[in-house]
């Protein structure tokens, strides 16, 4: 058996995938450095699960290339990329042994018998399924049918490992354990990767990056903490965040007049009068009582939920806009609980807020507002 390759260096270039006069991957551009494990992430039908099956070689570009090691790898068939694939349904021979699942990709190489053997029990031992190996798969749990699924990829030393959405079929529990599995075992085998998810949380924990898309284009490539404190665009807020988005326009570099004649005080002064959209995370949001500090906006509390580590408050400003914030719900910072109908002030700082104009592009701030955001514990 060879010794495990070096870990490749991955590069989409401009790749466009269309299904007719549809667009899946619209023009997709991505650098992966030797080990890097990159998440595209994004919601159902933004071209994400349709990329991996073009970087697999299951179908072809209409255009753009893929390179591996800085040679395009486009023309080749599958099974000649170096490439380990875990799929969503793990795709299982149900009719072969755990073993004999792991040793199918090494069978194909035609590696030797011996040399076969000593790696499905370095797999085996990987995964902590030794006493597993006899079993089917329909003997085995979720999770350890996820877990000889990721041994079978890695068996054959794969330059770059894809992983479709491999731990949705798994309950929120085990899903977190597996993966931070995955995670170490790439960490420490440093193996180029790259994971499509939908799944916010899940992308964030695992990425060394993410790439996230929308009707097939991207929208931001950057590490989790970048997209979640410094969002490209509104649907890069909303998704990354769970930004409340409130559009308006500009009054006065001061203000954000909404349709319906309320105006929110913005921490920061602005230039001009355009249309705009303000984006500020829940847990940025702090909660006070009229007439106590200085507020972005005041409006009713319709619901207060909590959920243990946090509380959630929906404020209605408006008829037709509504503000999520989230506060601490346990310990000596927890938030003050506010019941349905009370008055409430809503506070942010100038760091905490994201204005974009009518093109989706960052409005930057001219003056930053350094009134206190802080002084709304008295409830």
């Amino acid at each position: 058996m060879t010794a495990a390759p070096e870990a490749a260096a991955l590069s989409l270039d401009r790749l466009v995938r269309r299904f007719g006069a549809h667009a899946a991957v619209d023009d997709v551009s991505l650098e992966v450095a030797p080990g890097e494990l990159v998440v595209l992430l994004g919601p159902s039908g933004c071209g994400k699960t349709t990329t991996l099956r073009l970087i697999a070689g299951f179908i072809a570009p209409n255009a753009g290339d893929i390179r591996l090691d800085g040679r395009s790898i486009v023309a080749l068939p599958p099974h000649r990329r170096d490439m380990g694939i875990v799929f969503q349904s793990y795709a299982l021979f149900p009719h072969l042994s755990v073993a004999r699942n792991i040793a199918f990709g090494l069978e194909m190489r035609r590696a030797g018998t011996a040399a076969t053997a000593a790696r499905v029990e370095e797999m085996l031992r990987m995964v902590r399924l030794e006493e597993f190996a006899a079993r089917l798969p329909r003997q085995l749990s979720g999770g350890q049918q996820q877990r000889v699924a990721l041994a079978r990829a890695l068996a054959i030393h794969p330059r770059v490992l894809l992983l479709d959405e491999p731990l949705s079929n798994l309950d929120a529990a085990l899903r977190q354990d597996m993966a931070r599995e995955i995670r170490l075992l790439q960490q420490a085998r440093g193996i180029t990767s790259i994971m499509v998810t939908h799944d916010q949380t899940e992308a964030m924990a695992l990425a060394d990056r993410l790439v996230l898309l929308h009707d097939g284009k991207v929208q931001q490539i950057g590490p989790p903490e970048a997209l979640h404190l410094r969002p490209a665009n509104p649907f890069v807020a909303r998704f990354i965040g769970g930004s409340n988005v409130v559009p308006g326009r500009i009054d006065g570099g001061t203000r954000l007049a909404l349709a319906d004649g309320v105006a929110i005080t913005l921490a920061a002064a602005y230039r001009g009068s355009s249309a705009a959209s303000l984006a500020v995370r829940p847990d940025s949001i702090r909660l006070g009582t009229p007439g106590q500090g200085c507020a972005r906006a005041e409006g009713t509390v319709e619901l207060c939920t909590w959920l243990g580590a946090t509380v959630e408050h929906l404020v209605r400003l408006s008829p037709q806009v509504a503000i999520l914030a989230r506060g601490p719900g346990l310990g000596p910072d927890a938030a003050p609980r506010h019941k349905g109908g009370a008055r409430v002030t809503l506070h942010w700082s100038a760091g905490e807020e994201f204005l974009f104009d009518a093109a989706d592009r960052p409005v930057a701030a001219d003056v930053v507002d350094t009134t206190p955001a802080r002084e709304t514990n008295d409830a």
